[in-house]
């Protein structure tokens, strides 16, 4: 799984939380690795100041083989904060989709009557 990691200009030291960033991806993402090709995080400050409340975004896409994109956005005070609930309801999205595909095919599949 390969994550990539962009920021606007108004982000200062997202270098030093690169790791930090990635660790979080992975540990919240986990379950589906061996299905992502690669995550795409976007983050930037909304105001450009640094100060206002909830004016980290973190916009996370995921790209699986076979599929479309999906992406969610979370606001937060914080670029970890903003990461960890984007990567969150990435993961709730996931569920929600491949579990969805999963009990279509188990639906599709006829089974003999014995």
């Amino acid at each position: 799984m390969i994550i990539q990691i962009n920021t606007d200009a108004t982000l200062t030291g997202h270098e030093d939380r690169r790791e930090a960033i990635k660790d979080v991806v992975t540990s919240a993402l986990s379950h589906f690795s061996d299905r992502i090709s690669r995550v795409e995080v976007h983050l930037s400050d909304e105001d450009g100041r640094g100060h206002a409340k909830n004016d980290v975004r973190c916009v996370m896409e995921v790209r699986i083989a076979g599929r479309n994109p999906e992406a969610v956005t979370h606001h937060a005070s914080v670029v970890l904060d903003a990461v960890g609930g984007a990567a969150e309801k990435l993961c709730r999205a996931l569920e929600h989709s491949l579990g969805r595909e999963q009990q279509h095919r188990r639906d599709s599949v006829r089974h003999p009557e014995a």
